[in-house]
This record gives structure tokens, C-alpha cells and sequence, in this order.
């Protein structure tokens, strides 16, 4: 079965914006690493360069699943759209 041209953009422009909601996880993510380290920091005031450092490389990491989505939205747009 063959697909013309106007199916495979379509498809590729959808699966674009399936990629794109992958941006949903991130946030969520760096929302709740965020509010636990202020809850952290606010029960132990001592400890904050060490949670405050912990928690930017989470934020950093979790950064990248967004980051790898949007790249892959952009390629699948301009490659097949």
C-alpha cells in the first residue's frame, strides 16, 4: 500500500505534535522538584547549598526529555512536512 505525499506530510506534521506533548512531563517534573526542595529547604535551612545543587541537576536532566521532543518535532516538520 502506498501513501502519496499529502498523507505522509499530514502524518508527519501529527506525530509532531504528539512529540510536542511530551512537554507536559518536564514541566510537571521540574514543578515538583522544585517545591520539594523549597519544603526541604524550609524544614532544614542548613542543608541548602547541597539540596539547591541537587535539585539544578534534576531540573537539568529532566530538561533534556523536552529538549530531545522539541528537536525530533522540528526534524519530523521540516524533513517530511
Amino acid at each position: 500500500m502506498e501513501f502519496n505525499e499529502f498523507f505522509v506530510q499530514g502524518m508527519a506534521v501529527l506525530a509532531a505534535g504528539i512529540a510536542m506533548l511530551v512537554g507536559v512531563g518536564p514541566a510537571i517534573g521540574q514543578s515538583l522538584t522544585a517545591s520539594k526542595a523549597v519544603e526541604g529547604i524550609s524544614r532544614n535551612p542548613d542543608a541548602a547549598g547541597k539540596v539547591r545543587s541537587v535539585m539544578v541537576l534534576g531540573i537539568a536532566l529532566a530538561e533534556t526529555t523536552g529538549i530531545y521532543s522539541l528537536i525530533i518535532a522540528l526534524l519530523l516538520i521540516f524533513l517530511k512536512a
